[in-house]
Formats: C-alpha cells, sequence, structure tokens
C-alpha cells in the first residue's frame, strides 16, 4: 500500500526510527512557578511564544545542531534563543560555537545521543525570556551545561571588565 507519495507504509516506518527529529520532546524539565502556598500559577517559565511552542513539540524548523568543538548536539528553541545558547556556549571554546539548521555530514556522532530526542526529561536551560531544551546524552548535557554556566561566567567578568574601563 502507498500513499499519495508513492511511499509504502513501511518505507514510512523506517523513515521514522532512522530521523531523530521525528518525534515529540515527550517533556522538559522546566520547575513550573508556584505560590507561596507551593500550588502551581499557572504561569509559563517560559516567556517567549515561540519556545514555548518548539518545547511542546520539536520540529525539523525548531530544532538544529550546535557544533561546538567535537561536538554535534542536537537544540531545540526557537531560533534567537538557540543562537544565544551557541555564543554563550562559545565562549568556552578557541573556535566559534555555530548552530546549523540541517543535520551536518557525519550527523550525531555519540550513539547515545542519536536516541536522545526519543527519551523524556530533556534539560531546559532558560536563556533571557526563554529556553534551549538540550537533546544529547547525559553526559553531553553535563558537559553542555557546565559549559554555558562557563560561558555566563566569561561574559559577566568581559562586561566587568569594560565597565571597570569607562
Amino acid at each position: 500500500m502507498s500513499d499519495d507519495d508513492g511511499n509504502s507504509e513501511e518505507e514510512k516506518d523506517k523513515s521514522r526510527i532512522s530521523d531523530p527529529i521525528q518525534s515529540p520532546i515527550p517533556e522538559f524539565d522546566s520547575p513550573q512557578p508556584t505560590d507561596e502556598d507551593g500550588y502551581p500559577t499557572g504561569e509559563p517559565v517560559i516567556g517567549c511564544s515561540e519556545c514555548q511552542s518548539a518545547l511542546r513539540e520539536a520540529t525539523r524548523e525548531t530544532t538544529a545542531f550546535l557544533l561546538l568543538d567535537a561536538l554535534t548536539i542536537p537544540i531545540v528553541g526557537c531560533s534567537e534563543h538557540r543562537e544565544e545558547f551557541a555564543s554563550i556556549c562559545g565562549l568556552t571554546s578557541d573556535e566559534a560555537a555555530q548552530v546549523v539548521e540541517y543535520l551536518p555530514a557525519g550527523g550525531v556522532n555519540c550513539p547515545s545521543c542519536q536516541l536522545a530526542p526519543r527519551t523524556p526529561n530533556h534539560p531546559v536551560i532558560p536563556i533571557g525570556n526563554g529556553g534551549v531544551a538540550i537533546l544529547a546524552c547525559s553526559e553531553h548535557q553535563s558537559e553542555l551545561v557546565n559549559r554555558f554556566q562557563t560561558g555566563l561566567a566569561t561574559r559577566d567578568q568581559l562586561t566587568t571588565s569594560l565597565d571597570a574601563i569607562r
């Protein structure tokens, strides 16, 4: 049996299995704001509506690949917050970090990172009023979170130094 594009059901199943971005992110780790009694306030933690939409359901348009040193990691969020995340992480590297909108040649090298988009509970890194989900194995998630934190500290030191000069 074929669909309108001439693809059989079996071909569609294979494409879903081999495509790391096909399935939505089942859940994302983002603490929900609570009132003084500990009840959810109903307010979103992520204020950027594009990021909220992207984090609810990852698609080709909302998923990009962070190229940082030898890492190729899928990240999800709006384009503005993905770029900001990459620039901050890039402060920890000799080379500039890049965000590409396509699966680069060679793909995602880490076998665990290849499977990560199919697993729940990816960390969401708050960036301004938005956020970026890191679709990677726990080892590479941890490395990127550490690089992001180090990048923030570096950026703060650089801006503090510039303010002192003025």
